[in-house]
């Protein structure tokens, strides 16, 4: 099985949240991930990147033909202004991001305790398409605790400058902690594996041997039936495959 797509990267198409927040304001659960770059490809809607990061806090708009991304430490909230924001993410590092790589803009109780912590961010598994009710209240629970969060947060920043993100930036450090040791093995079979490859691939073209060039295929993505509730909205992923492409 292929697990990623070209790079090592995760791709989806995300249907940002149009639930209100408490400010008014409809988007997803603000977070950020601690090891890998993520991209916005706005497909269709008009909305807002909010970010805290080294600059501080910037606003984005997010229109059709957008391209934007952002590196580990970038706190980010995707906000929904037309109600069907809709965008494709390619996220650098598959298998990092699904499985903890992102941490939410909890308040600090939930931050300083890691059962708290897991407790507060897991999801019962559904499919966001089946209407389960149970699901959906427990996603904008959710996202209601991170926007609170995360509105104090960007409180801090607008008040006191960057610095004022140090603490959860050392709270994320500690949360993740025990997950570095398999984001390792995603890495080394991902990223670190196609990076070899290509190196491989320049020593023979260095050396006028193009053997390698024998073993090209092509692999079809299939689109999974169901979307998934994640922290910007609904999720909808491919599964990638060795099938080979139809001709045509």
């Amino acid at each position: 099985m292929c697990t990623s797509f070209p790079g090592a990267t995760a791709v989806s198409e995300v249907s940002i949240y149009s639930w209100p927040g408490m400010d008014g304001a409809a988007g997803g659960s603000p977070h950020m991930h601690t090891a890998s770059t993520e991209a916005y490809v706005v497909q269709q809607g008009t909305g807002r990147l909010e970010t805290l990061d080294s600059r501080g806090f910037t606003s984005t708009p997010l229109e059709p033909g957008t391209v934007v991304w952002f590196t580990p430490g970038t706190v980010h909230r995707a906000i929904n202004d037309s109600g069907d924001l809709r965008v494709l993410v390619v996220m650098q590092n598959a298998g990092l991001p699904e499985n903890g790589d992102a941490v939410l803009t909890f308040p600090a109780e939930y931050l300083r305790n890691a059962d708290a912590y897991s407790r507060a961010v897991r999801l019962p598994a559904a499919d966001a398409d089946a209407g389960d009710a149970a699901a959906e209240a427990a996603a904008r629970r959710r996202r209601d605790l991170a926007l609170d969060g995360y509105l104090e947060l960007k409180s801090a920043v607008l008040r006191s400058g960057v610095s004022a993100l140090a603490d959860f930036h050392a709270a994320a450090a500690v949360l993740v902690r025990g997950r570095t040791g398999l984001w390792r093995k995603y890495l080394a079979d991902g990223a670190g594996r196609q990076a070899h490859i290509t190196a491989a691939h320049l020593d023979s073209l260095g050396s006028t041997e193009s053997f390698y060039l024998r073993e090209a295929r092509t692999t079809m993505g299939e689109r999974k039936s169901r979307r998934i509730y994640g922290m910007c909205g609904r999720i909808q992923a491919w599964e990638l495959s060795e099938t080979e492409a139809a001709g045509r």
